[in-house]
């Protein structure tokens, strides 16, 4: 099942990429290397490369959705330099295999590691990465898990159109795993250090539901001939709340950067 089905569109267009900040702490944290490889795993339109591109001259970015993977290509080709090497992989994560000889420095998972098989993941990456290569787990709250008044009256919208429980896709969104940071400190990537990025964003109404069509739990298909209705009621719940034309959120970025302990072969 694809969950994300028609929403590739809408999350190229209205999906927050990665805060600056958590550009440059990830850059950081990466070691150096000639050239410098990035592998963004579950790149969707390819935000997160997007963010990366400075700081790294080899690139490659995989998901398993080929729209997804079209999207990447439009927004990360016409960014990079020449000096770049940019390769868009359509795959599933667990079953990527790199070029020969290919070691990512740093392996980034933005608001993708709840949908993979994470310890098949963590044990196939194990075998390809990097000595002292870096792993970035790392995603900041949906709308559907967000606390604001606003946002709260949104996802009533969404459970008045499509049901109480959360959606992905045709179908249900599985239950919460155990905490990833237990995940990685039980993998070969034990070595975890924790970290926030706050941000601050201002929406139009028009701007949330583009949002609300980029995920699993409100994509355009689900709503059938009720589209127009269910954005008339996202805009009736919202109008109340806007400060000067737009929506105000505060969000964070929780940060999980894992590496394998210097006695594992560093």
């Amino acid at each position: 099942m694809n969950a994300f089905a028609g929403t590739s569109s809408y999350y190229r267009r209205f999906r927050p990429g990665i805060p600056a900040d958590l550009a440059a702490l990830l850059a950081h944290e990466t070691p150096a290397g000639s050239p410098r490889r990035l592998l963004d795993v579950g790149t969707g339109p390819g935000l997160v490369a997007l963010a990366l591109a400075p700081y790294f001259d080899d690139v490659i970015a995989v998901d398993s959705d080929p729209t997804m993977c079209a999207e990447a290509d439009a927004v990360l080709r016409p960014a990079l330099s020449a000096g770049h090497r940019l390769q868009i992989g359509h795959a599933l994560a667990e079953d990527f295999e790199p070029p020969a000889g290919w070691q990512p420095h740093l392996v980034t998972c933005g608001r993708v590691f709840h949908w993979l098989d994470q310890r098949h993941f963590l044990n196939r990456l194990a075998e390809y990465v990097a000595p002292g290569s870096v792993l970035a787990v790392f995603s900041d709250r949906s709308l559907w898990t967000a606390a604001s008044a606003w946002q709260q009256a949104v996802r009533a919208v969404v459970q008045e159109f499509l049901g109480e429980q959360r959606r992905a896709g045709d179908g249900i969104f599985g239950p919460d795993g155990p905490p990833y940071e237990e995940v990685l400190r039980a993998s070969a990537f034990c070595d975890v250090t924790t970290a926030a990025i706050p941000v601050r964003r201002e929406w139009s109404i028009d701007e949330v539901i583009g949002y609300l069509y980029s995920t699993s739990f409100a994509a355009p298909h689900l709503f059938g001939h009720r589209r127009e209705a269910f954005e008339a009621a996202v805009a009736d719940a919202l109008t109340p709340f806007l400060d000067s034309g737009f929506l105000v959120e505060d969000n964070a970025f929780t940060v999980l950067t894992a590496r394998r302990p210097s006695s594992r072969g560093r």
